[in-house]
């Protein structure tokens, strides 16, 4: 059976995973940049299916996707861009999306693709921790981890999340939508211990992050640092030729993770 590879982006300290949404601003770009934040030392990437009605996101993330599906970004497009990066890397790949366009699709011929392409593991922010098995039963059997999320609001539910835990646990770290903040919310290390007293998978925490100083602050608590809405601001600013500067961008996050 077709095994996840994200274990891969926590064997050499701490992960830094990194989030575009894909098609923007234009499918073919997307490829080029998972191989540059890959080479650039990125341990795992997410790539954003997009979608019209993200409800997690906030304004950057938001208008990537209104970008990508204005560009003509589909699923099948992007299940073809992980195929074609896999020819030349074999950095863990994530995707991550809404429920709707998953089951849309089709949950057996979706998981089926992402075992086919190279995808490892899935996010879905929309999917209730109680009825997750509609989709782990499936994409279970296609060797693809489905990410679990906690949060400030999850409160004693997060050893329960956590104890189920596959590929990695992702906690958010601040109330509200995705975005860069100033501050990192104040309970991450709480939610953190919580979760290791129940599961050994790696913990990751992602929302608001996007210095290096704040990577290195949560990387003190954490087992990887996520890191999305800065990334999607170098493409919006810089569009098609944002190669450099992201490369330039991922590499002093993770350098920060190394100190």
């Amino acid at each position: 059976m077709y095994m996840s590879n994200i274990p891969r982006a926590f064997e050499d300290g701490k992960a830094f995973i990194a989030f575009l949404t894909g098609g923007d601003p234009r499918p073919d770009c997307t490829e080029r940049f998972v191989l540059d934040m890959a080479e650039a030392g990125a341990d795992l990437i997410e790539i954003g299916i997009p979608f019209s009605d993200p409800i997690a996101e906030g304004p950057a993330i938001q208008a990537a996707n209104m970008r990508a599906l204005a560009s003509g970004t589909t699923v099948d497009r992007l299940f073809d861009v992980v195929g074609s990066v896999r020819r030349s890397t074999d950095v863990p790949i994530v995707f991550m999306t809404y429920l709707n366009p998953v089951f849309r699709y089709g949950y057996e011929r979706f998981f089926r693709r992402c075992r086919d392409s190279g995808v490892d593991g899935i996010i879905i922010p929309d999917l209730p921790f109680e009825e997750k098995r509609e989709v782990s039963c499936v994409s279970g059997r296609y060797g693809v981890d489905l990410i679990s999320m906690v949060a400030p609001t999850s409160g004693k539910r997060i050893a329960s999340i956590a104890r189920e835990a596959e590929g990695f646990l992702y906690v958010v770290s601040s109330m509200g939508v995705t975005g860069v903040r100033r501050d990192i919310g104040t309970g991450v290390e709480a939610m953190v211990r919580m979760a290791r007293e129940v599961t050994d998978v790696p913990i990751a925490v992602g929302f608001g992050i996007g210095t290096p100083e704040q990577a290195r602050e949560i990387g003190g608590l954490a087992d990887g640092v996520i890191v999305g809405s800065a990334i999607v601001e170098i493409l919006s600013e810089h569009g098609p030729d944002a190669g450099p500067v992201l490369r330039d961008y991922v590499r002093r996050m993770k350098d920060s993770l190394s100190r």
